[in-house]
């Protein structure tokens, strides 16, 4: 790994360790997409997300077949906004669950590590855009009614990147 990748994977590790809910999409056998939100657990220095979830969800069944997901993470209040696209895998593993484990997973796993429909996703990033404003909500205002008057785009609303790893 380049220090580039590694650079571009602290990206956006920083800018959603705080966001602990992403809206996690996947695509069934007909195609259709479907959402629902997952607490991301971490993003690790190889750039996985790493979340808990039962084996028992339909769309675990979903990623045997279609493993592309994306996971949207926004935090209004501060302008922020992510979109990840990544390979998605279903795993049975002790150690990482032991390693992530918290006491609020136990809300929905009773049985603790030892839960027989414990499981987790791992999303490998293949790439993410983000928008991040450091802009105060009465700039922004400004600026779009500015362009909306001068017929020109908005400018200096924030930071807008992709990365491709």
């Amino acid at each position: 790994m380049t220090s580039y990748t590694s650079e571009q994977i602290v990206t956006i590790a920083d800018k959603i360790k705080s966001v602990k809910f992403g809206m996690f999409t996947t695509s069934d056998d007909t195609r259709t997409l479907t959402s629902r939100p997952l607490t991301q657990q971490q993003v690790d220095d190889q750039g996985q997300i790493w979340f808990f979830v039962t084996d028992e969800a339909a769309y675990t069944r979903d990623l045997l077949n279609n493993p592309q997901v994306n996971v949207s993470f926004a935090e209004p209040g501060d302008s922020l906004y992510v979109s990840v696209c990544g390979r998605a895998e279903l795993l049975k593993d002790r150690a990482k669950a032991e390693e992530l484990w918290n006491p609020i997973v136990k809300a929905w796993f009773p049985g603790g590590l030892d839960d027989p429909h414990l499981s987790l996703i791992k999303v490998t990033i293949q790439s993410a855009e983000y928008w991040d404003s450091d802009a105060s909500k009465m700039r922004q205002f400004f600026e779009m009614a500015k362009a909306a008057i001068t017929g020109d785009t908005p400018k200096d609303l924030g930071e807008h990147g992709r990365i491709d790893l």
